[in-house]
């Protein structure tokens, strides 16, 4: 199937990682959805891609089934089909010690990192499961948080841990409907939600250091990448991270 028939849905869309995936797959000829909470946001995205009516903005909250129900309607009244889901939405808790959180903060993490993924999965599955050609990619970003975390970090490194047994469970019970199930893992992209790297922030060891950042539209294009493959092919684990930064070895 060409690019230019293939449909893709971008949770996250508006800003960061998920807008630089959602420029990629438009500008490869993809029709995207995109999906987040801030439609000023979404519609700029959607103006930067110049892609027209292949870009259909969807505000609203994944961690809601409801909402998330609609949108995937949505997509398939709109196209007909769904080729990808980019399951990038993705927030953090204050960097505080754990026992210092509030109920609430652990929550609204793990509403939008770990249920609003499952909610989106299971939309895309029960679309691409039923299609013709049938099957489809989704594709979850899991962070370099997936496998070890930052100080502070106990919510966004549990989510994100998470993600992998989900990553593992969609790759297995895809296969028997030609749905293959992938993991981008990113390590410093340059988007607003690293911009505190640039002053310094906390080590394992107790310093603060600054710490290098890399380019969000390589990960745009690592995306793509995962995106062309047929279904018989899958990456089922990427990370892609800033050549420099302390994560390889002990810092």
């Amino acid at each position: 199937m060409a690019a230019s028939n293939k449909v893709g849905l971008v949770t996250g869309a508006g800003t960061g990682i998920g807008k630089a995936a959602a420029l990629a797959l438009l500008g490869d000829g993809w029709s995207v959805a995109l999906v987040g909470r801030r439609k000023e946001l979404l519609d700029k995205t959607a103006a930067d891609s110049s892609a027209g009516a292949r870009a259909l903005v969807l505000a609203g909250d994944i961690g809601k089934p409801d909402t998330v129900k609609a949108m995937f309607a949505q997509v398939k009244q709109t196209w007909g089909r769904l080729d990808l889901l980019f399951n990038n939405a993705g927030m953090g808790a204050p960097a505080i010690p754990m026992e210092d959180l509030s109920f609430e903060q652990w929550q609204a993490v793990v509403n939008v990192n770990l249920t609003g993924m499952f909610l989106c999965s299971q939309e895309a599955i029960r679309i691409m499961k039923a299609q013709s050609p049938r099957g489809g990619r989704i594709i979850n970003n899991g962070s370099i948080s997936a496998h070890a975390p930052r100080p502070f970090s106990a919510p966004y490194t549990a989510t994100k841990h998470a993600v992998t047994g989900l990553t593992k469970c969609i790759s297995l019970d895809g296969r028997a409907h030609d749905i293959a199930c992938g993991q981008i893992d990113i390590g410093n992209a340059a988007t607003e939600m690293t911009d505190r790297m640039t002053k310094g922030v906390p080590q394992a060891n107790g310093t603060t250091m600054v710490e290098p950042r890399m380019d969000v539209a390589h990960v745009g294009n690592a995306v793509l990448t995962m995106a062309r493959l047929p279904l018989e092919s899958n990456v089922q684990f990427m990370t892609i991270m800033a050549t420099k930064m302390p994560f390889v070895g002990r810092g």
